[in-house]
C-alpha cells in the first residue's frame, strides 16, 4: 500500500513557541498556528474559516523557530501529520490529537514581521541551517542599452537561431 504524508501550511502563530528538551537533550519547540480561508457564503456575504493547528519542531529547527518567532508572526511550514493517543488520567477515557511535525519552514514578511515578501528558508537535514542563496545585485552602466529580450514581439527569430 502506497502512502504519502506531507502538509504545507501558512499562517500566524497563536502563541509564543515553547522550547522544551527531550531526555536525549534534543530541543522541541511547540506552538500553535492559525490558518484562515476567506470565501463567500451562500447569501453572498464574505466569510472566513479559521483552522487552529498544533505544531512541533525538533533540533535546530526548534531553536530557530523559538528564537525568531513570537505570537502573531507569519510563517510558512512544511511537515507531516502526527496522530497521538493516550489515556485520560481523570476520566480514564481515550484521548487523541492530530498535530504537525515541522520539517521545513520559511520566514514570511520583512524583518519587522510585516506580511508580504519572502525570506530565508530552513530545512532540518541533520540539524544544519540552510540559508537560501541571495542573488548578487547586478548593475549596468547608465549609458548601457537595455538587455535584449529574446524572441520578443519586436524581434523575430531566424531558422539559424534554432539549434536543431
Amino acid at each position: 500500500m502506497a502512502s504519502f504524508n506531507q502538509v504545507i501550511l501558512m499562517g500566524n502563530l497563536t502563541r509564543d513557541p515553547q522550547l522544551k528538551y527531550l531526555p536525549s537533550q534534543t530541543p522541541v519547540a511547540e506552538f500553535g498556528l492559525a490558518c484562515s480561508r476567506k470565501f463567500k457564503g451562500q447569501n453572498g456575504e464574505d466569510r472566513e474559516d479559521v483552522v487552529f493547528v498544533d505544531c512541533s519542531a525538533f533540533a535546530k529547527t526548534a531553536e530557530l523557530i523559538q528564537q525568531y518567532f513570537t505570537k502573531g508572526k507569519p510563517i510558512f511550514i512544511q511537515g507531516r501529520l502526527k496522530f497521538d493517543t493516550w489515556e485520560d488520567k481523570q476520566g480514564g477515557g481515550k484521548r487523541s490529537k492530530l498535530s504537525v511535525v515541522v520539517e521545513n519552514f520559511q520566514f514570511i514578511g520583512g524583518r519587522d514581521g510585516g506580511g508580504g515578501g519572502g525570506g530565508g528558508a530552513h530545512q532540518d537535514s541533520g540539524g544544519e541551517y540552510q540559508q537560501r542563496p541571495q542573488r548578487p545585485q547586478q548593475s549596468r552602466p547608465q549609458n548601457a542599452p537595455p538587455p535584449e529580450q529574446p524572441f520578443g514581439e519586436e524581434q523575430q527569430f531566424k531558422d539559424d537561431d534554432i539549434p536543431f
